[in-house]
Protein backbone atom coordinates (compact mmCIF):
# COMPACT_ATOMS: atom_id res chain seq x y z
CA UNK A 1 0.00 0.00 0.00
CA UNK A 2 1.61 3.24 -1.15
CA UNK A 3 1.52 5.78 2.13
CA UNK A 4 -0.67 8.77 2.13
CA UNK A 5 0.46 12.39 1.89
CA UNK A 6 -0.10 14.14 5.06
CA UNK A 7 -2.76 16.33 3.76
CA UNK A 8 -4.65 13.59 2.18
CA UNK A 9 -4.14 11.75 5.61
CA UNK A 10 -5.33 14.90 7.83
CA UNK A 11 -8.59 14.59 5.62
CA UNK A 12 -9.20 10.89 6.06
CA UNK A 13 -8.61 10.95 9.98
CA UNK A 14 -10.86 13.92 10.39
CA UNK A 15 -13.61 12.81 8.34
CA UNK A 16 -13.58 9.30 10.65
CA UNK A 17 -14.16 11.22 13.61
CA UNK A 18 -16.55 13.93 12.01
CA UNK A 19 -18.78 10.39 10.77
CA UNK A 20 -18.85 8.82 13.95
CA UNK A 21 -19.52 10.77 17.15
CA UNK A 22 -18.07 9.50 20.20
CA UNK A 23 -15.86 7.54 18.86
CA UNK A 24 -12.82 7.21 21.00
CA UNK A 25 -9.53 5.51 19.39
CA UNK A 26 -6.18 4.51 20.42
CA UNK A 27 -3.14 5.69 17.79
CA UNK A 28 -2.98 2.08 16.77
CA UNK A 29 -6.84 1.73 16.35
CA UNK A 30 -6.95 4.92 14.16
CA UNK A 31 -4.41 3.77 11.76
CA UNK A 32 -5.76 0.37 11.18
CA UNK A 33 -9.25 2.08 10.49
CA UNK A 34 -7.98 4.87 7.87
CA UNK A 35 -4.85 3.07 6.58
CA UNK A 36 -2.55 5.77 7.49
CA UNK A 37 0.73 4.53 8.30
CA UNK A 38 2.58 5.09 11.84
CA UNK A 39 4.58 8.46 11.61
CA UNK A 40 2.07 10.37 9.54
CA UNK A 41 -0.68 9.32 11.58
CA UNK A 42 0.71 10.10 14.92
CA UNK A 43 1.61 13.77 12.92
CA UNK A 44 -2.12 14.45 12.38
CA UNK A 45 -3.41 13.63 15.15
CA UNK A 46 -1.39 15.87 16.95
CA UNK A 47 -2.38 18.37 14.78
CA UNK A 48 -5.69 17.71 15.27
CA UNK A 49 -5.53 18.13 19.50
CA UNK A 50 -3.67 21.44 18.77
CA UNK A 51 -6.79 22.47 16.60
CA UNK A 52 -8.66 21.89 19.21
CA UNK A 53 -10.88 18.97 17.01
CA UNK A 54 -9.49 16.07 19.37
CA UNK A 55 -8.50 15.44 22.71
CA UNK A 56 -6.48 12.73 24.38
CA UNK A 57 -8.28 11.22 26.77
CA UNK A 58 -6.47 9.44 30.12
CA UNK A 59 -6.92 5.97 28.78
CA UNK A 60 -4.93 7.44 26.00
CA UNK A 61 -7.71 7.52 23.60
CA UNK A 62 -8.49 10.39 21.41
CA UNK A 63 -11.65 11.60 20.72
CA UNK A 64 -13.51 14.41 19.08
CA UNK A 65 -14.36 17.17 21.13
CA UNK A 66 -18.32 18.56 21.20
Amino acid sequence: MKPLPYHQAFNRIRAEFLEMPGMQLTPEQVERLSGVESAICKAVLDDLVRAGFLYLSTNGSYCRRS
